[in-house]
């Protein structure tokens, strides 16, 4: 397992299978994190689709997402399921952000927050830019996840420096 990144370091690149709704259709596609450099990045690490509390959290970023598109940042919501788990979920909840399958783990692996047991600690990771680690919250629990005005806060910090 690697080792959760520290602010200011480069996090490691992954790409993942994932799709988003839009418009009624679940597109999907491969997502490279290197392609997003030059806007911030907001990656949200959950253990499973339609859980109550990742239901909770992904429903409250996605209804969020303007407040995210305001300080120029993109939401990703990463989790071990397939693809097909993740379009069921988006379709259920009308979630509006990219979901990734981590059906592996690597992704998980490379930022250090897998865990026995619940297969990851739920987490959220601001990349900045540049492509460095901003800022970051890993959950030992998971029973609870950062607010979008936690967040968002963080990323007008971001664009303040």
């Amino acid at each position: 397992m690697g080792a959760i990144p520290q602010q200011g370091q480069f996090v490691p690149d992954f790409s993942l299978p994932g799709g988003i709704l839009t418009q009624g259709r679940f597109e999907r596609g491969n997502y490279q994190l290197c392609a997003e450099r030059g806007r911030p990045l907001v990656l949200a690490f959950y253990p499973g689709d339609d859980t109550a509390v990742c239901t909770r959290q992904l429903c409250s970023y996605s209804s969020g997402l303007d407040a995210f598109a305001d300080c120029g940042a993109d939401v990703w919501a990463i989790s071990p399921q397939t693809v097909d788990s993740h379009e069921s979920f988006a379709r259920k909840h009308q979630l509006a952000m990219p979901l990734l399958a981590d059906t592996e783990r690597t992704a998980a692996q490379a930022f250090g927050i897998t865990a026995p047991g619940i297969g990851l600690r739920r987490a959220v990771f601001l990349i900045a830019p540049d492509g460095t680690l901003f800022w970051k919250h890993v959950a030992l629990l998971g029973a609870t996840y950062q607010s979008v005005k936690t967040l968002t806060g963080e990323l007008t910090r971001l664009q303040a420096n």
